[in-house]
C-alpha cells in the first residue's frame, strides 16, 4: 500500500474517532417552535372525575418528551411541533387496574392526543386541536 492511502484511512479513523466522542459530550439541540411552552406542566381543564380529586395532567420536558398522567394510567409520548403543527407520539400506558369508567376515560383521552394536529397559547392555557379540542391550564397552587 503507499502511503497516501495509508495516511487517508488513519485521518478518517481518526476523524470518526473525534466525532463518536464529540457525540458523547454534545447533547441533541432541541427544536423548539416559537412560543411553544416547552419545560412546562399543564393539567386538563375539566372538572375531576366522581370520587376524585385527580384530572390529567401534561408534563413537557425541554426537549418536547413528556409524560401524561391520565384518570388512571399514565403514558410516555413525544412532542412534535412545527410552527402551529403538532403531532403527539403516544407511548404505551401503564397497566394498572382501572375501574371501568376511568379506562374509558383514558381511551378517550388517548384517542383524542392521537388526533391532535394543532395547537395555540391562550393566555396560560394550551390548546390543543384536532379530533376534539383539548384545553391544558397551567396548575394553581
Amino acid at each position: 500500500m503507499n502511503r497516501d492511502v495509508v495516511r487517508n484511512r488513519y485521518a478518517r479513523a481518526l476523524a470518526g474517532l473525534l466525532l463518536g466522542a464529540l457525540a458523547n459530550f454534545v447533547p441533541p439541540m432541541p427544536v423548539h417552535a416559537d412560543g411553544f411552552p416547552f419545560g412546562r406542566e399543564f393539567l386538563l381543564d375539566v372538572s375531576p372525575m366522581r370520587g376524585s380529586k385527580k384530572v390529567p395532567m401534561l408534563d413537557i420536558g425541554d426537549a418536547g418528551t413528556a409524560e401524561v398522567e391520565l384518570w388512571c394510567n399514565s403514558v410516555k409520548a413525544q412532542l412534535v411541533v412545527a410552527g402551529a403543527t403538532i403531532t403527539i407520539i403516544i407511548g404505551e400506558p401503564s397497566a394498572r387496574q382501572c375501574p371501568p369508567d376511568r379506562a374509558r376515560a383514558d381511551d378517550d383521552l388517548l384517542a383524542a392526543l392521537n388526533g391532535v394536529t394543532n395547537w395555540r397559547m391562550e393566555r396560560s392555557a394550551l390548546v390543543l386541536t384536532g379530533s376534539r379540542t383539548l384545553r391544558f391550564r397551567t396548575p394553581s397552587n
